[in-house]
């Protein structure tokens, strides 16, 4: 969702017992967090130890001056269901996943379709730092310092054709290392999709690293992307495969529910989610009782890519 941000599970499965359930579980999760050494929790200072520096040249066209989120509510706040449904499952169980050798197949409608090696894909261009928002569609949010380049730069590599209409970004599956799979609430593998207009703006990240190093996994690792004025589970993690299709792809929460989440899924404090607001949100690192802060347009890109929609219904489009 985030994915990147996962959406909740459905209505269906939502009771007064689960919420409490919950939120119990939460305050349990965050009270043994903040027993880690050095304030990290051990599994995410062991992970932390062994992630490389990846140095970027810092982007001034992408920068923000809003606080950051802290790298450990960054790296232990997630939502990957492949490792489980709770928010520091990723922390706990993804150290197993393997992320070398990897690489990622860029095909379909593409005049040079190819596999490239993670090595290879660092070096295709230039590494940047850009800070960005992320603004997950349970109406929480984080200011993250991404590396890695615009994802233009690797499509142009494989020469869209004309029939290249969308974008279709699939997430790898390993059965024996993501504990989360034998849950049925997504139709593994998770696919993400984008019309190739979206796909192509520089905005659109491919992501190979966050605060100054390597992804760990729990975030994407090795190569993820970002999307910053869409929710976050439109940005898919641990890519293997980036699919230039034709017809608009079936993304795996509008396969679930069709009614709650949209193939476009643009940040829109207008068009609240069937269960909750989507006006305000909760900036996470800043305490459950800080105040809320208004959700902007488009995650306050709006600047840069409202004209990707002109003329359109962004209420029906959602």
């Amino acid at each position: 969702m985030p994915r990147i941000e996962m959406p909740p599970i459905a209505a269906s499965e939502i009771t007064p017992e689960a919420v409490w359930l919950s939120r119990r579980r939460w305050l349990q999760q965050a009270a043994a967090l903040a027993l880690g050494a050095g304030g990290l929790p051990p599994a995410l200072a062991a992970a932390d130890a062994s992630r490389p520096a990846l140095p970027a040249a810092p982007n001034p066209e992408y920068w923000l001056s809003n606080k950051q989120t802290s790298e450990k509510d960054v790296s232990s706040y997630n939502n990957f269901y492949e490792f489980g449904t709770g928010k520091t499952d990723p922390l706990e169980y993804a150290a197993k996943m393997q992320t070398s050798p990897w690489t990622v197949s860029v095909e379909g409608e593409a005049a040079r379709p190819r596999s490239f090696d993670i090595d290879d894909l660092r070096k295709l261009a230039g590494l940047e730092e850009r800070i960005y928002r992320l603004r997950c569609v349970e109406a929480w949010s984080m200011v993250i310092p991404w590396t890695g380049y615009s994802l233009a730069a690797l499509l142009k590599q494989v020469e869209p054709t004309s029939k290249a209409k969308y974008v279709e970004f699939v997430t790898v599956v390993q059965p024996g290392n993501m504990p989360g799979l034998g849950d049925r609430i997504i139709d593994w593998p998770y696919v993400e999709g984008l019309r190739i207009d979206e796909a192509m703006h520089p905005l659109t990240m491919l992501v190979f690293g966050v605060y100054g190093k390597t992804l760990p996994n729990q975030n994407g690792a090795p190569v993820r992307v970002a999307i910053p004025w869409k929710y976050g589970f439109k940005s898919g993690k641990s890519l293997v495969k980036i699919r230039l299709v034709e017809k608009m792809p079936v993304t795996s929460w509008v396969k679930i529910a069709p009614r709650e989440y949209g193939f476009y899924a643009n940040v829109n404090p207008g068009v609240p989610h069937p269960r909750w607001s989507q006006a305000t949100e909760r900036r996470i690192g800043d305490g459950f009782f800080a105040p809320r802060v208004d959700t902007l347009m488009f995650n306050g890109y709006a600047d840069q890519v409202a004209s990707l929609y002109a003329g359109m219904d962004l209420g029906k489009n959602y």
